[in-house]
């Protein structure tokens, strides 16, 4: 029986191209920024714009979610399985718990982008100036270290395989 599960298994062969570590001077510049943002957006503009610096990153992340999802549903359904909310700075809302296609992640960061931009910006018409600014801050700097890194792997083949560590970003061929 042993022997049956083994011939049956898969086995994944993955070469790494390019690793990135996340330096810790970068981490904290990157964690400083939102601290920045709302104590600017208090002296500015008003002392509730907290409220709406809170209230606007819960609203991203959920955006930004149901964009994610939508796309991979798009794709195809085995897709979602791979992917879950993750907490993990500067990982923070919807990523890949696993290896994933670059062009695959590309395409979810894209539409992510893009529609998530139109939405908020429709929604400006009818938010207070600071939630408005709120929700472009926290768009920008959730999206921001994902497209930095697809950036930074721009040079290498485009049919390889992406893993998100707590310290570093992986590329692999197949």
């Amino acid at each position: 029986m042993a022997e049956q599960s083994l011939s049956q298994a898969t086995f994944y062969q993955y070469r790494l191209l390019k690793k990135i570590n996340l330096s810790r001077t970068m981490l904290s510049f990157y964690l400083l920024l939102p601290c920045a943002a709302v104590a600017s957006e208090m002296l500015l503009l008003s002392w509730d714009s907290f409220f709406f610096f809170l209230l606007a990153f819960m609203l991203v992340l959920w955006i930004h979610f149901v964009i994610g999802r939508s796309v991979l549903h798009l794709s195809g359904s085995h897709y979602t399985k791979k992917w879950r909310f993750s907490l993990q700075t500067p990982w923070v809302g919807y990523m890949p718990e696993q290896y994933v296609n670059r062009q695959r992640f590309r395409q979810v960061q894209w539409h992510t982008l893009w529609i998530g931009t139109a939405l908020l910006g429709v929604m400006a018409f009818w938010s207070p100036v600071s939630f408005t600014v709120s929700i472009f801050f926290w768009h920008l700097w959730l999206i921001a270290p994902r497209y930095f890194f697809l950036l930074r792997f721009a040079g290498q083949p485009q049919d390889g395989m992406l893993r998100f560590g707590s310290q570093d970003v992986s590329y692999y061929s197949q």
